[in-house]
């Protein structure tokens, strides 16, 4: 077949362009936060609900909504949370109010939970088996990294041109707009044939699923991945404003400098997948994110302007493919509600860890004390990850559903 003419094409760039417009909002909220506090009078913790409340609602629409991707389907629930999002993003040109702002981020939040989980559920049927869905995961993971260096690029460029950082929004709406016209209109695949012995998607079924070891035991490690993860595009402008060493053009460009690395990471997955095992690569990127930890713990703020950047490059591949991993522990007519599971305990960690981070700076006096709970984190990362190389307890629910029901 002539790949031009390829429906599932159609279905992959969709979902790599939801992905890149979700970074584009979500990680742009650092670069907003400040403009709040000076058009508001907002104290820091009034600020910080741009970040929490929309996290929160993702976790919320991940756990309790996530099963009607297998139940509703993958189209209605991609097109339902599609449209929510673009309604709420216009809304942004038509109110001044803040607390209207943190109510429209959290229907946001709502909608990125229902796409998300339905463009998640798609990956497994267009993928032919394990590998090529961790694969495809790590692509549209990079197309996220691109995301998340473009919206604060974007922001910022809107606040030097003395233009409202709304209009990230309105550009946002514009995009998902065409989106939601690409979904309608695509062509998706038929679904592939159930497991017989896996009860139908609900409620119920996903409330039994966080007692499953699976599901549990790879949202666990992915929440402790994402608190390593969100230390660092949270309070790392925070840490390096201390800076006074030589290289304060690399301290000024540190977080962009680390999406760059995270999004290049994605893009080579392909490559280390294909020479390397799963388990292999996560022992081996955990152990250099943990490295990255500590040197910052042994060397201060003039080793950590060097290693919290490059640790992007570690932190690139973990997640995917720990998600890919989790949804492929499961059958075809259950990725929804699992990746709801997982997206609840990703949202959940973003929420909190930034939080407990700050009010340990907060008792302590400085924010270096916050990084001690996040090498803590990284440390238990790497030990969960050597366990899994060890151990492999995975293996039999990957090979049972090695060709994902195809």
């Amino acid at each position: 077949m002539n790949r031009t003419h390829d429906p599932l094409q159609t279905i992959r760039w969709l979902t790599y362009m939801m992905f890149f417009m979700f970074a584009m909002t979500s990680d742009a909220v650092g670069m907003i936060i400040p403009e709040l506090i000076k058009e508001f009078d907002l104290s820091m913790t009034q600020a910080s609900a741009f970040h929490y409340a929309p996290m929160a609602l993702i976790a919320f629409s991940g756990l309790f909504l996530g099963f009607l991707a297998d139940s509703l389907g993958r189209k209605q629930t991609i097109m339902l949370g599609l449209g929510l999002f673009t309604i709420s993003c216009f809304l942004f040109a038509v109110s001044s109010n803040f607390m209207v702002f943190v109510l429209l981020l959290s229907c946001i939040g709502l909608a990125i939970g229902l796409f998300k989980t339905g463009a998640l559920a798609l990956l497994g049927d267009i993928s032919k088996n394990n590998l090529e869905h961790t694969k495809t995961m790590n692509l549209v993971e990079g197309f996220f990294g691109v995301g998340a260096i473009v919206g604060p690029a974007l922001v910022s460029f809107l606040i030097t041109q003395k233009v409202s950082w709304t209009y990230l929004y309105l550009i946002a709406g514009i995009m998902c707009l065409i989106l939601t016209i690409t979904a309608w209109r695509a062509d998706y695949p038929k679904p592939k044939k159930q497991d017989k012995h896996a009860k139908p998607a609900s409620l119920a079924t996903t409330m039994e699923m966080m007692k499953n070891p699976y599901a549990l035991g790879f949202s666990l490690a992915i929440a402790l991945y994402v608190a390593t993860e969100v230390a660092i595009y949270v309070w790392m402008p925070t840490l390096l404003g201390d800076y006074q060493g030589p290289w304060q053009l690399l301290a000024t460009y540190a977080l962009t400098l680390f999406f760059i690395l995270r999004a290049a990471g994605r893009f080579m997955a392909v490559w280390l997948l294909n020479h390397f095992s799963w388990q292999a690569v996560m022992l081996y990127l955990s152990l250099g994110i943990a490295l990255c930890y500590i040197g910052l713990i042994l060397g201060g703020v003039e080793w950590a302007v060097f290693l919290l950047p490059l640790s992007g490059l570690f932190m690139s591949m973990i997640y995917p493919t720990l998600n890919s991993k989790g949804i492929s522990c499961f059958a075809v007519q259950q990725h929804g509600a699992v990746a709801g599971v997982i997206l609840f305990f990703t949202a959940l960690s973003a929420a909190a860890a930034p939080l407990l981070m700050g009010m340990i700076s907060d008792y302590f006096g400085h924010i270096r004390y916050g990084f001690y709970l996040a090498t803590g984190f990284a440390c238990l990362l790497f030990l969960a990850m050597l366990y899994n190389y060890l151990r492999n307890p995975a293996e039999h629910a990957l090979t049972q559903h090695s060709a994902l029901s195809h």
